[in-house]
């Protein structure tokens, strides 16, 4: 992790400082619990018409499913070829677009039924997917975040992602949330709001605490990934990879100390 994510987290949790001082900070309240598949190592996260839909990774733990937000029970799954690390999920008219992680391959399936459909080829990693009904966003590990074209799937350009000044990289698992993108940063608790047309961090979500210490004692938790949004009921929610519980939560701004 570069010295920049160290040093944001850091400032983070200790109510920020003087270099992100320009930075909003929010904490969160908690709204709501709901119960997520330990065994889900969550790559991918949206919610639309009532469903909420996951990507998990692993070799040969690969999937996309459907879920039921209140209970967690899958109601749904597509497993991925074990020669297949799958990553992050986006759903593009009736599809749902997947990439994988060091493949240079991804996945298009029917929406309705999650068979599917065809493969596509991107150079480089594949992190993250999000879109806002207009382009596709993709991340790769890097501070910068690829546009492509929802049509064919082909980069037409690229937002370089800094804050005061600074690249941004570990970029993860993302979500468009009222014309902003939300985007986990790999290995801290951490989430970056950024501006798609500047590129710049408008704000940081420290979610460390989120998940209670008996949740994670004695567990397989991994780190915090998976965002989405139900923009009908302007409801944000977030967990973790190998998680048990998936929360809906408010943003709530720190004042500056």
């Amino acid at each position: 992790m570069n010295r920049l994510i160290i040093l944001a987290a850091s400032l983070l949790l200790a109510g920020a400082g003087a270099a992100e001082a320009a930075i909003p900070v929010y904490g969160f309240l908690v709204k709501n619990t709901y119960p997520h598949d330990p065994d889900a190592f969550t790559q991918g996260l949206f919610y639309t018409d009532g469903v909420l839909y996951e990507s998990t990774g692993l070799n040969g733990k690969s999937s996309v499913r459907k879920t039921d937000l209140k209970t967690g029970k899958v109601l749904m799954k597509t497993d991925i070829a074990p020669d297949y690390f799958g990553e992050g999920i986006t759903d593009v008219g009736n599809t749902i677009v997947g990439l994988t992680w060091t493949s240079h391959v991804g996945f298009v399936f029917d929406k309705a039924t999650l068979k599917m459909k065809q493969t596509f080829s991107y150079p480089g990693e594949g992190w993250g997917l999000a879109n806002n009904g207009t382009d596709v966003f993709m991340s790769d590990g890097t501070a910068v975040i690829r546009v492509l074209s929802p049509k064919t799937l082909a980069e037409v350009r690229r937002i370089q992602v800094t804050a005061d000044g600074k690249p941004i990289d570990r970029l993860n698992e993302m979500e468009w949330v009222d014309g902003e993108l939300y985007a986990n940063v790999w290995g801290s608790d951490v989430i970056a709001r950024i501006d798609p047309a500047s590129g710049k961090v408008v704000g940081w979500i420290d979610l460390a605490g989120l998940l209670d210490d008996k949740s994670r004692a004695g567990g397989a938790v991994d780190v915090l990934n998976g965002i989405a949004y139900d923009s009908k009921k302007k409801r944000l929610f977030v967990t973790g990879k190998l998680w048990p519980k998936l929360f809906e939560i408010e943003l709530v701004r720190r004042q500056p100390r």
